[in-house]
């Protein structure tokens, strides 16, 4: 049984199913992967940047099973975000090959066709079964990276701190714990702007970047309000006061021993005086006193991003396997699933 799920107002037994359910299918799709805490799970799963939506569904094995805490397999969502729906559907592998995921998917589909969107985009781990699954149910992979994973317990630390200090003359770097400060933010949206319109691989943007300041504030708190603390590290040229390059990292209440690597950019102005080590570099060792559980760091890279790749081999990561994003149109798969009028 698939139903609409808010889990805003959900009771606390469904919360725990549906994460019960997420590290289940984990442990199958990413068993080197830290399972989930309960901790903000709910505000995970919730809260959303202002002008998204996001729609969720449960699955369970019989009507009120999930709020009598037992009998969920899976749950599903669609972010509603511009143009494009973005899809999320997770099976317990209990489940799987007994047509949940097709149904969940179905009512992800029946919501975005509904209301008028033109394609659906959903991000699928490589060496999994969702990549079968989508690709059996109409999607087409349109984009590819790679994760890497950094163990810090194999960190050169005296390495690393010689690379922290390796940046050109001109550039002091700052570090911000939380998030930039108000006075900032036209800088470091700007920063971000200048990169998007330089550096275009094709990527779908499922997972949206910030690109002037109101957006980033609100990204800022939406982070912290989902219990997902930002660390950020700039470079700023100290000629003109502009912010020169940028990295940023997010520690998860729900998987604090990993952390995820959000934008690291460089404007092209400022490329060619190693600021994308050293801040890298410098954001690991500030982690490393802020973070105390934190015992490793992933990132994603798209394989054209050669330099990028090469400073992250160069600080210790490791290639884990693809990440591929897929995309749909509704209305095709509205035919596959017999939706359209």
């Amino acid at each position: 049984m698939v139903r609409e799920w808010d889990p805003r107002t959900a009771p606390s037994a469904e919360i725990e199913g549906a994460l019960s359910a997420l590290n289940a299918a984990f442990a199958i799709d990413l068993p080197d992967d830290p399972q989930w805490r309960i901790d903000s799970f709910r505000e995970y799963l919730a809260l959303t940047m202002p002008g998204e939506r996001r729609v969720s569904w449960l699955a369970e094995s019989s009507p009120g099973a999930a709020a009598r805490g037992e009998g969920v397999l899976g749950g599903a969502n669609i972010l509603l975000l511009g143009d494009i729906g973005v899809v999320e559907v997770i099976v317990h592998p209990g489940a799987r090959r007994d047509g949940v995921g097709r149904e969940l998917l179905a009512a992800a589909i029946r919501r975005a066709y509904a209301e008028g969107f033109a394609s659906i985009g959903v991000e699928v781990v490589g060496g999994t079964s969702a990549v079968e699954f989508y690709e059996r149910h109409g999607f087409q992979c349109a984009y590819v990276e790679i994760r890497n994973v950094l163990d810090l317990s194999t960190v050169d630390w005296q390495k690393l701190g010689e690379m922290a200090k390796g940046v050109g003359h001109g550039y002091r770097i700052e570090y911000y714990p939380g998030g930039p400060p108000e006075e900032l933010y036209e800088g470091y949206a700007a920063a971000k702007e200048i990169v998007r319109d330089s550096y275009d691989v094709g990527d779908l943007e499922l997972r949206p970047s910030s690109y002037d300041a109101e957006r980033l504030r609100a990204s800022l708190e939406t982070l912290h309000a989902r219990g997902m603390k930002p660390y950020i590290v700039l470079a700023i040229h100290e000629q003109t006061g502009k912010v020169a390059a940028l990295t940023e990292v997010v520690v998860p209440a729900q998987h604090p021993s990993r952390a995820d690597q959000y934008d690291t950019v460089v404007v092209p102005a400022h490329r060619g005086y190693g600021l994308a080590r050293a801040l890298k570099a410098r954001m690991l060792f500030e982690l490393r006193s802020a973070e105390p559980r934190l015992t490793e760091v992933q990132t994603w890279n798209a394989f054209e991003n050669e330099p990028m790749l090469k400073v992250n081999a160069e600080l210790g990561f490791l290639p884990d396997r693809q990440w591929r994003e897929y995309e749909a149109e509704v209305a095709d798969l509205a035919r596959l699933f017999d939706m359209a009028a």
